[in-house]
């Protein structure tokens, strides 16, 4: 729809993954998910992202990461971008570590506090290229409308073909 008329997309992320279990694997998250990067990456429109807090995951590329082509990628000062939250990463790298300390509660939150300052930081997802820049939110505004007005005449050409392979 927003090919057909001609209208920008701008996602506002905010997003904890993708909830692993039976049930929602029986719904369908995976096929719904496949649609969503489907159109995401078959728009030709200008596609902005503005990373908001959590992006994690599987889910966070969903929502038009710059790995599937958005334009434009700004993230807030609050954004946490990474494969999981830092307390299941903490457990999950540090499940040994974590069982030989004496204090294990203590030891975990240090450790989560280690992760949240090392990788769930915005401006290490700056430096290496998942985002463009880590915008002021008062900024937010301004920058969408400068951003659109530099891509209102963006021409993308996709591949010629019949048709694309919709995932259904």
């Amino acid at each position: 729809t927003c090919d057909a008329f001609n209208i920008p997309l701008v996602t506002f992320v905010d997003v904890p993954g993708f909830l692993p279990g039976v049930g929602q694997e029986h719904d369908g998250i995976i096929r719904h998910g496949a649609k969503l990067l489907y159109a995401y990456c078959e728009a030709t429109v200008p596609r902005i992202q503005i990373i908001t807090r959590k992006a994690y995951g599987g889910a966070y590329v969903v929502m038009d990461s710059k790995s599937i082509g958005a334009d434009l990628a700004y993230a807030w000062p609050s954004a946490e971008l990474a494969v999981m939250g830092a307390t299941g990463a903490v457990e999950i790298l540090n499940r040994k570590e974590i069982a030989e300390a004496d204090d294990k509660d203590a030891k975990k939150a240090e450790l989560i506090d280690q992760y949240s300052e090392k990788w769930l930081n915005p401006y290490v997802a700056a430096e290496r290229g998942y985002v463009d820049d880590v915008i002021d939110p008062t900024e937010t505004r301004r920058l969408l409308i400068d951003g659109l007005q530099m891509l209102d005449s963006k021409k993308e050409e996709l591949p010629p073909r019949k048709h694309g392979n919709v995932p259904l």
